[in-house]
C-alpha cells in the first residue's frame, strides 16, 4: 500500500507524501476497505481536497481494495521539525545557494540606474529559461520599486504560502517560475514600503533562508538599480553568484551601468556579460514594408560598457544581447504576460530566448569554488 502512496506527490513541496512523513497510518480491514491517515503541515492547508483525491485514486487502484477513506489531521511541532530537516531547512537559517555543494546557478541582474528595463529583462529571461525545461526561481530584490508581480500578472491576493509552525514559506508558482517579492506580501497593493536599509536586507535574507525553493537549475535576482545596501547584502549572502549588467545605449545610462559592474567585482562576483536594452527601434515602412533600424538612444553603449568592464575586471565581459524596442513587448508587460511566452515572433523576445539558450548551454565554472575534497 505504501508503494501506491509513494506515487502521491505533495502539490506544494513536490515530494512523495511518504517521504515527507505525511502518511501517519494505514489500516486495512478484512473486507479490503482501507483507511489512510494523512498529516498536514497546517490545519488550513488549501490543497487538502486535492491531496485527499490523489490518495483515494492511488489506493483505489490497488488490487483487492474495495473502498478507501482518508482521514486528515495536523502534524505536531516535533513532526514539523522533522519535516524541516527532511527538506534541508534546519534551524541554522543557512542560505542553501551559498553552500559549496550548491548546484543552482545564481544570476543577479543589475543596472546603474532605473528606467532601463532591468525588471522586464529579468522576468523574460527567467520565463525563457523555464520554457527550455529548467527549474527557475525568481527573487524580486527591488523592494521599493517592485514590478515583478505586475510583469507576471500575479492576481491580487496571491502570494507565498506560509507553512504554519515551521517558519517556512513556499514561493508563489506562476508562469512556470517560483517567485518571491515584497509586492505579493503587502496587505494593500497601494501600500508604500518605507523601510530603512537594515530591514530591507533582513527581508531579503529571509527570502533566501525561509523560503523552500526545492531543487532549482537557475535562481535569478532582480536587483534594485545602483550600488546600495541591497547589492552589497546580496553579494555577501551569495558569494558565488554571477551578475549581468543591463544598460541602454545612451551615455547617461552606460556610465552608471559600469559602476554596477564594478560593484559586482568588488563583491567578488563574476560579471558574465552586458545586455543592451532598448537598443534600437525596428520599424517597417508603411508603403513598401522594408524594415529599418532607428537608433533612438544612440548606438554602441552596451558594447562600450562591456569593453570597459573587461579592461577593469581583467577578464572577458561580453555583450550578451541587444534587445530592440517593441511595442508588443511593452504591451505584454503591461498585460502581465511576458513577451517570450507569446506566440508572436517578436525581435525582442527572440533576443532574450537566444540568450537563455546560450546560458543554458554554458556550464558554471568551478574557479574559486571549494569542492570539499580532502587529500588522501
Amino acid at each position: 500500500m505504501r508503494a501506491a502512496l509513494q506515487t502521491v506527490i505533495d502539490p506544494e513541496l513536490r515530494r512523495p507524501i511518504t517521504d515527507l512523513g505525511m502518511v501517519d497510518d494505514i489500516q486495512i480491514d478484512g473486507s479490503g476497505f482501507v483507511l489512510v491517515k494523512v498529516l498536514l503541515t497546517t490545519a488550513g492547508c488549501p490543497l487538502r481536497t486535492r491531496i485527499t483525491a490523489d490518495v483515494e485514486a492511488a489506493v483505489d487502484a490497488v488490487e483487492g481494495v474495495t473502498g478507501v477513506a482518508v482521514e486528515m489531521s495536523v502534524m505536531s511541532d516535533e513532526q514539523r521539525a522533522a519535516l524541516r530537516q527532511t527538506l534541508g531547512a534546519g534551524p541554522a537559517r543557512e542560505v542553501p545557494f551559498a553552500r559549496a555543494d550548491n548546484l543552482t546557478r545564481v544570476i543577479a541582474i543589475a543596472s546603474g540606474k532605473g528606467g532601463v528595463g532591468k525588471s522586464s529583462i529579468t522576468v523574460n529571461l527567467a520565463c525563457a529559461l523555464a520554457r527550455l525545461g529548467h527549474s527557475v526561481g525568481l527573487i524580486d530584490a527591488d523592494v521599493y520599486g517592485h514590478s515583478v508581480p505586475d510583469l507576471l500578472g500575479v492576481p491580487d491576493g496571491d502570494g507565498p504560502t506560509e507553512i504554519e509552525g515551521m517558519d517556512m514559506v513556499l514561493p508563489l508558482e506562476i508562469q512556470g517560475l517560483k517567485v518571491m517579492s515584497i509586492g505579493m506580501m503587502k496587505p494593500d497593493r497601494d501600500q508604500v514600503v518605507a523601510w530603512r536599509g537594515p530591514i530591507v536586507s533582513r527581508a531579503l535574507e529571509q527570502f533566501l533562508t525561509d523560503a523552500y525553493w526545492g531543487d532549482l537549475d537557475f535562481l535569478l535576482i532582480d536587483l534594485p538599480p545602483g550600488t546600495g545596501d541591497v547589492a552589497l547584502s546580496m553579494g555577501q549572502a551569495l558569494p558565488n553568484s554571477e551578475v549581468i549588467v543591463v544598460t541602454t545605449p545612451q551615455q547617461a545610462a552606460t556610465d552608471v551601468a559600469e559602476r554596477a559592474g564594478t560593484m559586482a567585482g568588488i563583491m567578488h562576483q563574476k560579471v558574465i556579460g552586458v545586455i543592451e536594452n532598448m537598443s534600437y527601434l525596428d520599424v517597417a515602412c508603411e508603403h513598401c514594408g522594408q524594415r529599418s533600424r532607428v537608433d533612438l538612444f544612440g548606438r554602441g553603449g552596451g558594447a562600450a560598457v562591456a569593453a570597459r568592464l573587461t579592461e577593469r575586471l581583467g577578464y572577458d565581459v561580453p555583450l550578451l544581447a541587444e534587445v530592440p524596442l517593441d511595442q508588443e513587448w511593452r504591451a505584454a508587460g503591461d498585460a502581465g504576460t511576458p513577451a517570450v511566452t507569446l506566440d508572436a515572433p517578436l525581435p525582442s523576445a527572440a533576443a532574450i530566448q537566444g540568450l537563455a539558450e546560450r546560458l543554458a548551454e554554458t556550464k558554471r565554472g568551478l574557479a574559486g569554488f571549494r569542492l570539499n575534497l580532502n587529500p588522501a
